[in-house]
């Protein structure tokens, strides 16, 4: 299915890679070929109102995190050579589902049986995933270090309470296929917000654990993630201590609680009063390489409320971010030295009812094929309590499946 989509210059295939979660409605979707397309360079949520107002079809894309630069009237400076737009969205030629047993193929151009043969007739050659792949990092480990220390002053001088500081690692003249390293990455780090996302030469291999928000009817959810522990895949009785110790873990609950508080005063906004709550606080859950500290809010929209509205209230996420929003993505810009883009951003699909689902882009590969620049961003939230080598080191942890299939 992901071969017969990557012939098209344009396609997403979003992936929950079997995990069981009760706020998911598919087990993955595919979309691929585009007939309309959504790519503003200015006035992007008034042009996304008319835009979304319009539409009675799926659409599929995402949203840069520098989208904030509009939303707070913010700007980025810094370099972005993978070149994703800060929004696009397509409405798809054709579109497959995926739920339990059965898949349903919707087209606008061809017959859904001609498609299933296609698919199921295509014969797929195994391509080398990587070749010429040496990864440097952006900053140096002494910068990083100076600058959680600079960070940290800041918080103590009440700038911020806690902050979410990435750094780049990249790499120039690298030749991979795109859609072999995704396979690769998915079966070391299989998790429930995947997602392979072609537009022409550039192309997102994301392995996301995060959702950013998803609405259904009038509902809509936020599951930020605050609070990382590595996995003993190899001692059963350790790894399930590292669970408790991350439960547990006064600093990892801190940021969790924040990022939880910021989500509900966002959603506060477009939410019918009272109707804002915690579903789930300080939940545990276990993904390949790590356990991660995931909370649930929850609320009921406000009518007409629609999705520029809750991207203007919500968006960039909170734990990308940190609290106060806008000073945070301030100290951002000038402590990092890559433009975020796609990273730390969203991709997502928008259902013909309006409901949508977007995850957090995180754990990802980026890479421009034209330019044969590849990328990938690790981060962490940076609270006065951070000891700066423990950061250091959960930054390298996040990057360790992507590593490994790079080989």
């Amino acid at each position: 299915m992901l071969s017969w989509a990557n012939q098209f210059s344009i396609c997403c295939f979003l992936d929950n890679s079997n995990y069981n979660d009760k706020h998911h409605s598919y087990e993955c979707l595919l979309a691929a070929g585009a007939v309309d397309l959504f790519s503003p360079q200015q006035n992007i949520l008034a042009s996304l109102k008319e835009f979304y107002k319009a539409h009675g079809d799926w659409l599929f894309g995402h949203f840069n995190y520098d989208l904030k630069n509009e939303i707070e009237n913010l700007y980025s400076s810094h370099s972005d050579q993978i070149g994703f737009p800060a929004v696009f969205l397509f409405q798809p030629k054709t579109v497959v589902k995926i739920q339990e047993s059965a898949v349903i193929i919707s087209c606008l151009e061809q017959q859904p049986g001609e498609i299933f043969d296609e698919i199921t007739t295509l014969l797929v050659k195994e391509q080398e995933a990587a070749e010429h792949i040496h990864i440097k990092p952006r900053t140096s480990k002494e910068i990083y270090l100076q600058n959680i220390e600079a960070l940290r002053q800041h918080i103590l001088r009440g700038d911020c309470y806690e902050i979410n500081y990435c750094m780049e690692f990249f790499a120039e003249d690298a030749v991979i296929d795109p859609l072999s390293i995704y396979r690769q990455l998915t079966k070391i780090s299989p998790n429930p917000f995947s997602c392979f996302y072609k537009l022409n030469d550039k192309y997102l291999l994301c392995a996301s654990p995060e959702r950013y928000i998803k609405k259904e009817g009038t509902k809509i959810i936020s599951q930020p993630i605050k609070g990382t522990i590595q996995r003993n895949n190899l001692d059963e009785t350790a790894d399930e201590e590292n669970k408790k110790s991350l439960y547990k873990s006064s600093k990892d609950r801190s940021e969790n609680v924040m990022v939880v508080d910021l989500m509900r005063n966002d959603l506060s906004k477009i939410c019918k009063e009272n109707s804002v709550q915690v579903e789930e606080l300080f939940g545990i859950y276990s993904f390949p390489q790590l356990h991660q500290m995931i909370s649930t809010i929850s609320g009921e929209l406000n009518d007409d409320t629609d999705l520029a509205d809750i991207l203007k209230a919500t968006f960039p996420m909170g734990s990308m971010t940190g609290a106060p929003k806008k000073r945070v993505m301030e100290l951002i810009e000038q402590y990092e030295q890559t433009k975020r883009g796609i990273f730390s951003g969203t991709v997502g699909y928008i259902s013909p009812e309006k409901d949508f689902d977007f995850n957090v882009v995180i754990r990802s590969i980026m890479y421009n094929k034209t330019d044969q620049y590849l990328s990938y961003q690790v981060g962490s939230g940076i609270t006065f309590y951070s000891n700066a080598e423990e950061e250091y080191e959960e930054c390298l942890l996040k990057a360790k499946a992507i590593e490994k299939v790079l080989g």
